[in-house]
């Protein structure tokens, strides 16, 4: 099966297309409407949305501290909820399964009653210090907190109880345009920033300090000056010129 979007199957065995996840009919005839179809179908025809997890989409996805789950019911009601933990928290597998501890919250479980029907899902994650956005599709497995699985997933030294883990499998995935969104920094990247600014100003005032000592130890300027001016009308020339 080609990464590239699969072309080829027919309706019986799937998607043409990748981005079909998400171009449905409706979508296609959205976007022939306000005239975007043209340009899909050509993105498309050039293969479409990726459907394995690259070297650089690990990269990005093993730097995230905070993504987002989205389910729905097996009769369409959706919902979206946060995860969060330390980088790496959510970690790629393979070249198809994503993961993650899900960690003790509120004990609502919509996510896994949701997934209990209808195991489609998608994974949001926003990078807004970068202003770089990802959206996943695929589908979400629960694994309970007995399995080996979920304990090779949980971070090391975080302090939160883990319940169950998430599997994630991948089907289709685009990166998303960096328009309008905001650029934050995460509190650590903040301290990382104010430390090299105030290592930088400590720099800056011993260098200012030096240079006042420097000063304070020279003679003046009219001493240097004086014994030039004396030398120079000795030997027969002005001391200045015109």
């Amino acid at each position: 099966m080609s990464e590239a979007g699969n072309q080829g199957q027919t309706m019986n065995q799937g998607p043409e297309y990748a981005s079909d996840v998400a171009f449905t009919g409706s979508v296609k005839a959205v976007q022939t409407r306000k005239g975007s179809r043209e340009a899909y179908r050509r993105m498309e025809q050039s293969g479409s949305w990726r459907t394995r997890i690259t070297p650089d989409l690990k990269d990005f996805i093993e730097r995230q501290t905070s993504v987002f789950l989205a389910t729905a019911s097996a009769g369409g009601q959706p919902y979206v909820q946060h995860r969060g933990g330390p980088a790496g928290f959510l970690r790629a597998l393979d070249e198809r399964t994503l993961g993650f501890v899900d960690l003790r919250g509120n004990r609502q479980y919509i996510s896994l009653g949701n997934l209990a029907e209808n195991p489609k899902a998608q994974l949001f994650l926003i990078d807004y210090s970068k202003g770089q956005r990802v959206k996943l599709w695929g589908e979400a497995f629960v694994v309970e907190a007995e399995d080996a699985r979920v304990r090779s997933l949980i971070p090391a030294g975080y302090a939160a109880r883990t319940e169950q883990a998430i599997l994630f499998e991948v089907h289709a995935w685009d990166i998303n345009c960096s328009k309008h969104i905001p650029r934050r920094f995460e509190a650590e990247e903040v301290s990382q920033m104010l430390a090299q600014r105030d290592r930088r100003i400590e720099s800056l005032q011993a260098e200012a300090e030096a240079l006042r000592a420097r000063l304070a130890t020279a003679p003046p300027p009219d001493a240097i000056a004086g014994p030039r001016a004396a030398r120079a009308c000795a030997g027969g020339h002005p001391a200045t010129a015109d």
